[in-house]
């Protein structure tokens, strides 16, 4: 007779089919139930309790062997091995993802499915090898042991699972505060509280800072490393506590009130916004985590955007992991195991489709003024997005020819990074080794350093290499053209005699930039382009474009910038845009188009006059030739600031003398060659002549006879 009372209802059997049940019920809450607290606590009891388990369960296996393997094979011990090596491969499979979750950066997810779908094939086993024995002994005896055996099962399985439930009374989560200050004002009206700024949020109310902060946190313990250090000393890192735009907002405050300035900080200063602290009495950074600026949750948060830009999209506050807030290290320790060993909110939550268009981009790179901040009406700003839509670089319905922001600003890199490889991209797979570089390289050298950010210096390298259009992007160099940002080619006569007039042709063409050259704050930014012609001597011929000792722009440059006016005509020239009404000059290259400039000056054995403007429409001067010159050398240069000299003195004051480095994007040389041939009286009067005929101005020069 089977003695099966001693083997069904000995400890280390019963301990063996609890630890089993409560195994099966935590797996499938972690594995198919919603996302929390409750189940994130389960993935913690499922791999403490399945480590413990795991040597009792062996022990048992090995003692069940001993007493069973010399009876005949049957269907029994059949489903009995079979239960034996599932449970072998749930084990492996489950200390591996363990070790990936506690040591490395993300678990391997054929792992996971491995132990996904052994553990739901041991249940099956389990339950058909207990029911074919059972059914093998139907006693009313038997049938006892079997109902007191369920109990207990039953009883241990609930008692643990109630126990878990109590872990959040141990460590209680840090709570939420999702309500507007007390003296929140709502100028707009409740139903827009955001307001003059577009960005809302998903429930129309303010977010706990903590809930979009804590960017820190994602490129700690091995995970988001790689992608943190390229954040940290980028303009979306800094874009609220960048110098320039915190005086910005001082101004605006100060002409418009405190709630005005929510105009901006939907692009700038996104967790001020949403936690409700732009708001009365405010002065600088107003809200925990907001020296984050655009931070790696606020940004990854984004659920839905509209192309009318100033920041017209739509937040969701991430439900976050236990502990995740937490300032205990225990707690950061916790969520980060919880986030690799239970990744499917976190790429839920983080990783969207919508991310890898041009169109989520342009939520905050697409501005305009209205009448709620000009008082007058709308007027278009910055608008990187529509410039690239109407360009080359956009073929409707075909991404294999369109290139986006993220493919030029986002280019892929070598990475070690979770988030490495990508099947959802058109051109990539899951396992290509490399992830979008977040450093969102653009045009602001200055920020990075005076801040004194982390690795600002090689940021700010790589900026200068990227406005030079040095850095090249394999991924789309079948479509974008090598070489400088903006090409430029020179022209003009290669042979010249002197007392002859120079003309130079200058063509520049946007060759790379998928928006207008330049772009951004177009009333801050300039750039110009400078020409010099030196002789062979070394010694200084003509120039045109260049800035004065102390930096101010040369009334003579060819300046790419744009010059926004008030309702009064007056310049907006502090970067107040909510004065701004139209513009009175603008001067921009767009997207594969080419603008030209002319320059002349006379090469004469004349007195040498610099900088004095002969002719209204072309730069004529007068200069002394020496008789041994063989060649004039001339060089153009296309410059870049982002900040304009005027406007650092203006917003910070002269004292400050705040400069902006200058980049020089394009160059182009021309040699000319000097004939050496003499120039008659009579050809001396009559080149005279004529150019007095044009301007009276001439006379003023003092022109006289060769010798």
């Amino acid at each position: 007779m089977i003695k099966v009372k001693p083997e069904w209802l000995s400890p280390l059997t019963l301990i063996c089919m609890v630890g089993l049940v409560f195994e099966s019920v935590t797996g499938l809450l972690v594995a198919f139930g919603p996302f929390s607290e409750y189940n994130q606590y389960s993935v913690i009891t499922h791999t403490l309790i399945g480590i413990a388990w795991m040597v009792a369960f062996l022990w048992y296996g090995i003692r069940h062997w001993l007493l069973r393997y010399k009876g005949p094979f049957n269907h029994v011990q059949l489903f009995g091995y079979l239960g034996f090596v599932l449970i072998l491969l749930c084990i492996i499979s489950g200390l591996w993802i363990t070790a990936q979750a506690w040591f490395g950066s993300r678990i391997t997810y054929s792992w996971s499915t491995i132990h996904l779908y052994t553990g739901l094939a041991l249940i099956l086993s389990m339950i058909t090898h207990i029911a074919v024995i059972w059914d093998r002994h139907p006693s009313v005896k038997l049938g006892m042991v079997k109902l007191r055996f369920l109990w207990i099962l039953a009883g241990g399985s609930v008692v643990f699972l109630l126990a878990q439930g109590t872990i959040p009374l141990i460590n209680p989560a840090t709570p939420e505060y999702n309500e507007f200050p007390a003296d929140y004002t709502f100028p707009y009206g409740k139903e827009r509280p955001f307001a003059p700024s577009l960005g809302h949020t998903e429930s129309n109310k303010a977010y706990d800072p903590s809930t979009l902060a804590g960017s820190k946190g994602c490129g700690s313990s091995g995970c988001h490393e790689q992608i943190f250090a390229e954040w940290e000393p980028s303009a979306h890192r800094y874009s609220s506590a960048d110098l320039a735009f915190q005086e910005v907002q001082k101004l605006m405050m100060k002409d418009l009130g405190p709630e005005s300035t929510r105009y901006c900080a939907g692009c700038h200063d996104p967790i001020a916004l949403f936690s409700g602290s732009k708001n009365v009495n405010i002065d600088g950074l107003t809200s925990p985590g907001a020296e984050e600026g655009v931070s790696c949750i606020s940004c990854h948060s984004i659920i839905q955007t509209d192309m009318r830009g100033n920041a017209d999209y739509t937040l969701l506050q991430p439900q976050r992991y236990v502990g995740e807030r937490s300032a205990l290290p225990f707690n950061k320790s916790l969520s980060d195991f919880l986030i690799r060993a239970f990744p499917q909110q976190h790429i839920a939550s983080f990783s969207r489709p919508m991310y890898k268009t041009a169109e989520y981009c342009a939520a905050c790179h697409k501005q305009f003024i209205d009448k709620e901040v000009n008082k007058i009406g709308w007027v278009q700003l910055q608008n990187q997005y529509d410039n690239w839509r109407e360009s080359r670089w956009h073929v409707e319905n075909n991404p294999n020819k369109t290139l986006t922001c993220r493919e030029c600003h986002m280019p892929l890199v070598d990475s070690t990074d979770p988030a490495a490889g990508d099947s959802k991209d058109f051109n990539r797979n899951a396992l290509d080794g490399k992830h979008r570089s977040h450093r969102f390289l653009a045009a602001n050298q200055v920020m990075p350093l005076l801040m004194k950010l982390p690795g600002a210096q090689k940021h700010v390298e790589l900026t200068e290499q990227w406005l030079k259009g040095e850095i090249e992007i394999p991924e789309i160099a079948d479509r974008w053209k090598q070489g400088p940002v903006i090409r430029m080619e020179l022209e003009g006569s290669t042979t010249i005699n002197a007392g002859q007039n120079v003309d130079l042709k200058l063509l520049l063409t946007n060759n790379k930039t998928g928006h207008g050259f330049p772009t951004g704050p177009m009333d801050v930014i300039r750039s110009w382009v400078e020409i010099t012609v030196k002789d062979d001597k070394g010694e200084l011929v003509y120039e045109s474009g260049k800035p004065s000792a102390d930096g101010l722009m040369n009334p003579d440059a060819i300046i790419f910038k744009a010059e926004g006016i008030d309702r009064k005509g007056k310049l907006i020239d502090r970067h107040n845009l909510w004065e701004m009404v139209g513009a009175q000059y603008k001067r921009v290259l767009f997207p594969g188009m080419t603008d030209s400039a002319d320059y002349r000056f006379i090469y004469s054995h004349a007195p040498a006059h610099k900088n004095r403007l002969l002719d209204n429409d072309r730069k004529q001067l007068a200069f002394k030739a020496p008789v041994d010159v063989e060649s004039l050398l001339v060089v153009a240069e296309l410059k870049y600031q982002k900040a304009d000299a005027a406007f650092m003195d203006r917003l910070f004051g002269k004292e400050a003398h705040l400069r902006t480095p200058i980049t020089t994007i394009s160059k182009q040389i021309l040699r000319i060659s000097v004939a050496q041939q003499a120039v008659s009286n009579n050809e001396w009067n009559k080149s005279t002549k004529i150019r007095k005929g044009k301007n009276t101005e001439i006379n003023a020069l003092h022109i006289t006879k060769p010798d």
